[in-house]
């Protein structure tokens, strides 16, 4: 199994612990006299094979990520790693800008005045540099997700 392909069953494998958990919670209690839509106990016995098989892909993943070479003498887990530190510091930064931009409306000439204490123009350079890079990055990290063995 290719590397993506562990990734798109994992996240398969999460969504479907979601919907366990709602129907968990459906089955939990029910009024005196009723009975439960699901049985619980076997709802629970599949929420731990499930379980079972999440904690297995992502063992998995983890190693293949520490060990596979990206770039140089990076792993495909340090790449990551800067991927993700690149879209927080991007977000960071429009955080900024968007709340630095806002124009208050003033009525009269008594109220408080707000200015920027940020130049909005050199974020908005720095938020589309930071972008095409997460892009590109990003961009060769599938391509390596998609040539890379899953290890066991």
């Amino acid at each position: 199994m290719k590397l993506a392909e562990a990734l798109i069953v994992r996240s398969d494998v999460q969504k479907r612990i979601e919907q366990m958990k709602v129907r968990l919670s459906r089955s939990a209690k029910v009024q005196e006299g009723e009975k439960p839509p699901e049985r619980p106990n076997e709802l629970l016995k599949e929420m731990g094979h499930l379980l079972t098989e999440l904690n297995v892909l992502i063992k998995r993943i983890n190693r293949t990520n520490a060990q596979v070479i990206f770039e140089n003498d990076t792993t495909l887990a340090d790449a990551l790693a800067d991927r993700d530190t690149l879209g927080l510091r991007r977000n960071i930064l429009n955080d900024l800008m968007h709340t630095a931009s806002i124009k208050q409306d003033r009525y009269t000439k008594s109220e408080v005045r707000f200015l920027a204490t940020v130049n909005i123009g050199t974020l908005q350079e720095e938020m589309d540099h930071l972008a095409k890079t997460y892009r590109e990055l990003d961009t060769r990290i599938q391509e390596l997700n998609w040539k890379t063995d899953l290890i066991d």
